[in-house]
């Protein structure tokens, strides 16, 4: 199944995206509700009256209303918290090296994450930026999954039970910015807090068992062969799998718990795929070719983003009508 959130006139709706058409959900089920983070408090009750409907539109046992003139939504519009996680090695591991300094040998003991600005998650469509995100202005193209229900002190052999599902995420980043303030010893901020992009939809974990693949030796938890591609001006820039996770999103749910709730609509990200952003890509490209041309986004770039199985995220980036610089401040 494959949920929506989507805005008409009056307000955003839930709904579910089947063969390039979206449906209400409450006008097929008025015991479900019509916001997404409403559905989510459900838990598994909700879900499995949802995917009811789902199957009778499908086989056509019931007639839905298509709806007709919408905007798509972020999957999960206003999600109760945002966490990124660094799971994929080759990632971590190119970035390190184009810099010349040493893989960090704590990367395979424990996974670790990140929280980001849960209140600037977006949908398709544009990303405002302002004079400063220009300055090396990137992209990382990463999969996501969103809390289906509350936990805590969760084993990661269990962890995949609280997934709802599973989305294409966009950590837009603003690389000079993250590198100065990450001097600081406090990880990204400004640098990451201005937009992160979900989507189209959320696809629920029943619609991935065709892609399942055993996780990597020693680890615990579900694994996805999923072609993960992000396009820039129609332009592939970038090609990874979630395969390649060295870290299962089981595990990383096991570290988030600890100690903590967990609450139905959290968003948790897996980090940079493997070549997944300019910052990789011109790192590797200078350290082979001192002549390399180095690309960041630009104002008026569109960034398509496709991984197998949960759609294509497409964003536009703009410019604000803004001369304000925080980095013309600095002492």
């Amino acid at each position: 199944m494959k949920l929506v959130s989507y805005k008409t006139e009056d307000s955003a709706h839930l709904g579910v995206f089947i063969n390039g058409h979206i449906y209400n959900l409450n006008s097929c089920d008025k015991l479900l509700p019509d916001s997404m983070s409403a559905f989510l408090d459900g838990g598994e009750v909700l879900m499995e009256r949802a995917k009811k409907v789902d199957g009778e539109i499908k086989s056509g046992l019931i007639e839905a209303k298509e709806e007709i003139f919408y905007e798509l939504l972020a999957p999960v519009p206003h999600p109760a918290s945002c966490r990124d996680g660094y799971a994929f090695r080759q990632h971590v591991a190119a970035a390190r090296r184009n810099r010349n300094v040493e893989m960090i040998s704590q990367f395979d003991e424990y996974p670790i994450f990140y929280f980001t600005n849960h209140n600037s998650i977006q949908g398709t469509g544009e990303i405002e930026c302002m004079p400063d995100h220009f300055d090396k202005l990137d992209f990382e193209l990463e999969l996501a999954v969103v809390i289906g229900k509350k936990g805590r002190n969760i084993r990661a052999s269990e962890a995949d039970e609280y997934i709802a599902g599973y989305m294409v995420m966009n950590d837009m980043s603003a690389r000079t910015l993250q590198m100065e303030e990450m001097l600081l010893n406090l990880g990204p901020a400004k640098g990451k807090d201005f937009a992160t992009t979900i989507g189209p939809w959320l696809v629920t974990p029943d619609e991935l068992e065709p892609y399942k693949v055993p996780c990597k030796e020693g680890h615990t938890g579900n694994a996805y062969h999923l072609k993960m591609t992000c396009r820039v001006n129609g332009i592939e820039v970038s090609r990874g799998n979630a395969a390649d996770m060295d870290w299962t999103f089981a595990e990383i749910i096991e570290r988030c718990a600890y100690g903590v709730d967990i609450l139905p609509g959290d968003v948790i990200g897996s980090g940079t795929v493997g070549t997944g952003c300019f910052l990789e890509l011109n790192g590797t490209g200078l350290l082979n070719d001192p002549d390399y041309q180095v690309q960041w986004l630009q104002a008026g770039d569109v960034v398509e983003m496709e991984i197998t199985g949960l759609g294509a995220l497409t964003n536009t980036i703009t410019r604000a009508a803004s001369d304000f610089s925080i980095l013309g401040l600095k002492k």
